[in-house]
């Protein structure tokens, strides 16, 4: 990049600050610690898992977990409300981002924000139910949700397509975070070893959450082939298999551990992200 573009993203990133002070991008940029917390979380639960102990490691949980802490309930209304106000703008950004972009480009943009709309507008919903007192189980709604799916052929095909697409979505993470892809997202990183622990964290969290999603993925397809809604337990489920598998605590603990990276990540994330 040469000196003039350099410019451009220097004036770029200073008006983009200005205009965080004014408010609503800096409430923004809290959905992004909320979401932080939630993956933190259920990093946290996962490792616990691994040890031996018990919990469970999916958003029900998680945000169970932090309710139970000293003012609980007002974290889980400022982490509503980040959420809440992060699903808002990215939904702006579906209607009036990328502009000037090729049409193309334009419509790659407006799916990629909706899509990351109706997450962080479903994480808002988690944490305003919390919040209100109610609670929920991740895992017996998707259970729940399946059965009803699976009911049907058109269900099926729909519960299948949901499991590919967390396949793909992992695959997806698993790349970025390998080749650190996700850096094209953030401003200017601080100089030295605190840039160079941003970029490890994205690494590590990246692929931890790539593999949570793709073994999700494929207990949703496994169980939609076999009939078995049983079977759809959610991220608690898809964690939990793991143990399963050879030397599975050590591999529960590594993806645990690169969760709570993702988690410290997306904290960091909300300082340093291109909105």
């Amino acid at each position: 990049m040469g000196e003039v573009g350099r410019q451009a993203t220097r004036a770029a990133d200073a008006a983009d600050d200005a205009t965080d002070s004014r408010g609503f991008r800096l409430a923004a940029r809290a959905g992004y610690v909320a979401a932080g917390l939630l993956h933190f979380m259920i990093g946290v639960i996962a490792l616990r898992v691994a040890s031996g102990g018990s919990g469970s490691p999916d958003q029900s949980g998680a945000v169970a977990a932090l309710a139970d802490n000293p003012g609980g309930t007002v974290l889980l209304w400022a982490c509503f409300l980040g959420c809440a106000a992060l699903a808002v703008f990215l939904v702006s950004e579906v209607f009036f981002g990328a502009t000037q972009r090729s049409d193309r480009e334009r419509l790659k943009h407006r799916v990629k924000m909706a899509g990351q709309a109706v997450v962080y507008g479903a994480i808002a919903v988690v944490f305003g139910r919390y919040a209100l007192g109610g609670s929920s189980s991740s895992s017996e709604s998707t259970q729940s949700i399946s059965a009803r799916l699976m009911a049907n052929p058109a269900g099926m095909v729909l519960l299948v397509a949901v499991g590919a697409g967390l396949v793909v979505a992992g695959v997806f993470f698993v790349h970025r975070g390998v080749t650190r892809s996700f850096r094209d997202n953030l401003r200017s990183l601080p100089p030295g070893r605190a840039g160079s622990a941003v970029v490890w964290l994205g690494t590590a969290g990246y692929a931890a959450k790539g593999v949570a999603l793709g073994v999700l993925g494929v207990l949703f397809v496994v169980a939609t082939l076999q009939h078995d809604p049983e079977q759809s337990t959610g991220l608690d489920g898809a964690l939990k298999s793991l143990q399963e598998q050879p030397f599975g605590a050590w591999i529960l603990g590594a993806v645990a551990l690169g969760l709570i990276c993702y988690g410290l990540f997306m904290v960091v994330r909300a300082r340093y992200q291109r909105m």
